[in-house]
């Protein structure tokens, strides 16, 4: 297969959306554990909200009969995975897999939210 300026392919951002059943609450939680802030929002009652910080970008729609997922549903890299994971814990959020240097070069923990969302979270060591 052959590739010209023709049919290049450049992809921009992409943000994972996280089914909850109070937005405002995920809000909440996603404001004080990493600082994000709303950036845009629908509805009322609110049923989808954008929430930015730095380069990151989440969605929250709700979906008040969401079951929680087996699998992670979403990757954040910070800068440093020892404060992210010291306040998931201050938060209260559940720890799935405990904080650990990873063979693949991350320092990495995967929580779970209010809402059973599980987040995977890395540091590039």
């Amino acid at each position: 297969m052959t590739s010209s300026k023709s049919n290049a392919l450049v992809l921009g951002r992409i943000a994972a959306t996280l089914p909850v059943q109070d937005v405002e609450k995920a809000y909440k939680s996603y404001n004080s554990v990493f600082g994000f802030e709303k950036t845009f929002e629908n509805g009322d009652p609110v049923g989808f909200m954008i929430l930015k910080r730095d380069s990151a970008e989440l969605h929250l729609t709700l979906q008040k009969d969401h079951r929680h997922p087996t699998f992670n549903v979403a990757h954040i890299l910070v800068s440093n995975a020892d404060e992210a994971c010291r306040r998931c814990q201050e938060h209260g959020f559940r720890i799935i897999k405990k904080l650990q240097d990873k063979d693949y070069g991350l320092r990495a923990f995967v929580f779970s939210d209010d809402d059973g969302n599980r987040i995977d979270v890395g540091e590039i060591i």
